[in-house]
């Protein structure tokens, strides 16, 4: 029986309007379109988030980001089996090895005491010295109650090298300090102090570079920034080491804010955080907003009224014609904020792909006032085998989600690992929507 067919059989995908949702408040959110509500929909549209080693940045491909970097997988077979989904482009899998962990282990926690053992034999086997070790474990020592951190100082003493704790655990997933949160402040305690130097800053968030042809940089240098460091462009362990010279951190994504107050703390290094918008006023005065705190100024008045110019000639070659959009949460943008960049500029977005927090409001109160009708799903709810049900097929999709949803329409996945940021992301998404469509002319 097809998806389809099992869906037509089934209760209908749970959805609310924008408007409904706008009206019902934060603490009304309906628990279908949560993640911590009702049992997950083990969806292929959502593979990443149920499967962090399936694709994307999951905590195991995050913890090799460190140049010259190895990880020793502690764990029972079948948390370590999708391990083999690294092994291809990256040479991922080259630099693992494995700790499995058999039923008494698991039981008694004798693991532990072979820990250093194994870590040690892994790490002379290495051709080349590795740079850092990182122990990886799961769910299992999560519930044994492991402290990994004094395991990571033994393992430390016996090899000679930096050793880090990462966590694969499932269990902390919808915590406040969830895993790949953790990841990135294990990958950020490794920088030591050095002497800082003014005319440097680091961009904190991704574990692969952001666009270079991102506006952000321009704006940067022409502040007179002479250095700009990310762990995505270090390709040695001396260029990330040297991010322990910035004079301030940039966190372009929030599950490195964590990372950044740690940093402040250790290193004292400030921090400042940017969040990736498709509006060119929320871009706008984002900047402003940069400049006000480093205290120098930015003209971007060139790039914001070309980012404005590029949206009002697409609204007009839409001359009033519905296109439908179906806007999906995993692709490099906030889906809402996307949705309502779009809606305004004469796109009608069918619905949205994507669990609801209550920053997200602010943007639904906003869409609802444009597109009050527009869909919102929950890729993890399980009425979502139903999906679609009697949504029309849209005309085209957003986000690799949205694509497993319409795999016969036209789609811009979005998700490629090289991050777009600022007016820069928002033109070369526009190029790729009208080039889907075929030309808008």
């Amino acid at each position: 029986m097809s998806r389809q067919d099992q869906g037509a059989a089934a209760s209908p995908a749970f959805y609310r309007t924008a408007a409904a949702l706008a009206a019902a408040g934060p603490e009304a959110i309906p628990a279908e379109l949560t993640t911590a509500g009702h049992l997950i929909y083990n969806s292929p549209a959502a593979l990443d988030f149920n499967s962090p080693g399936a694709q994307g940045f999951g905590v195991k491909r995050a913890g090799l980001s460190v140049p010259g970097s190895i990880m020793l997988l502690i764990s029972p077979p079948c948390c370590g089996r999708n391990t083999a989904a690294l092994s291809g482009p990256g040479r991922y899998g080259e630099r693992f090895a494995y700790y499995e962990m058999d039923e008494q282990d698991i039981v008694t926690g004798r693991h532990l005491a072979k820990i250093p053992e194994a870590a040690a034999a892994f790490v002379a086997s290495r051709k080349e010295p590795p740079s850092v070790l990182m122990l990886c474990c799961t769910c299992a020592d999560a519930l044994l109650g492991t402290d990994m951190e004094r395991v990571a100082r033994k393992v430390e003493a016996r090899v000679g090298l930096p050793v880090r704790p990462c966590y694969m655990y499932a269990l902390t997933r919808e915590s406040v300090h969830p895993p790949m949160v953790q990841v990135r402040e294990a990958i950020y305690s490794l920088l030591s102090p050095r002497p800082r130097r003014a005319t440097s800053v680091n961009l904190l968030g991704s574990f692969t570079p952001w666009a270079a042809s991102s506006d952000l940089y321009a704006l940067l240098r022409a502040c007179g920034v002479k250095t700009i460091r990310e762990l995505g462009r270090a390709h040695t362990y001396e260029e990330f080491s040297a991010m322990a010279e910035a004079n301030c951190n940039l966190v372009l994504a929030g599950e490195a804010h964590a990372a950044a107050v740690q940093l402040a703390k250790k290193l004292a290094m400030p921090f400042i955080e940017l969040q990736r918008f498709y509006g060119p006023a929320r871009i706008h005065h984002q900047y402003q907003a940069l400049a006000r705190v480093l205290g120098v100024a930015i003209d971007d008045a060139a790039l914001y009224g070309r980012a404005r110019a590029r949206l009002s000639a697409l609204r007009t070659a839409l001359g009033g014609r519905r296109v439908r959009l179906s806007v999906g949460s995993r692709l490099n943008a906030a889906p809402f904020e996307l949705a309502l960049v779009l809606a305004k500029c004469g796109f009608a977005v069918q619905e949205i792909f994507s669990v609801v927090q209550p920053p997200d409001l602010f943007f639904l109160r906003a869409l609802a006032d444009v597109s009050p009708e527009t869909r919102v799903y929950s890729n993890l709810s399980p009425t979502m085998a139903a999906f679609p049900g009697d949504a029309p097929a849209p005309d085209l999709a957003l986000g690799t989600d949205a694509h497993f949803y319409y795999p016969q329409v036209p789609c811009v996945l979005w998700n490629d690992e090289v991050q777009p940021f600022g007016y820069d992301a928002l033109l070369r998404l526009l190029s790729a929507i009208e080039h889907a469509l075929g030309g808008l002319s």
